[in-house]
């Protein structure tokens, strides 16, 4: 695993886990360093469920991949800010 790998990761995890805070309706009670953390797991489980159901790994944007990468982060987001809702 290269830095550009592990740069390009935390960047698109940031992408898919504040697409996935925004399309959750209500307030969330995490921060941003969590809604990273949740946005790179659920890239990495989006694409892993994308090449497991074949879906095609193509030269542009792979809009399946990205759609099932964001439904997973907004999953996300809501297990763990209800998990942190439910300690405090």
């Amino acid at each position: 695993m290269t830095i550009e790998s592990i740069i390009g990761a935390i960047v698109i995890g940031a992408i898919i886990g504040a697409i996935g805070r925004l399309l959750l309706p209500g307030r969330q009670a995490i921060g941003w360093i969590l809604t990273i953390v949740v946005g790179i797991v659920a890239a990495l489980i989006g694409t892993l469920i994308a090449q497991s159901v074949g879906v095609e790994t193509t030269s542009g944007i792979d809009w399946i991949e990205l759609v099932m990468q964001v439904v997973l982060a907004v999953v996300g987001v809501g297990l763990v800010a209800g998990l942190r809702r439910s300690r405090v």
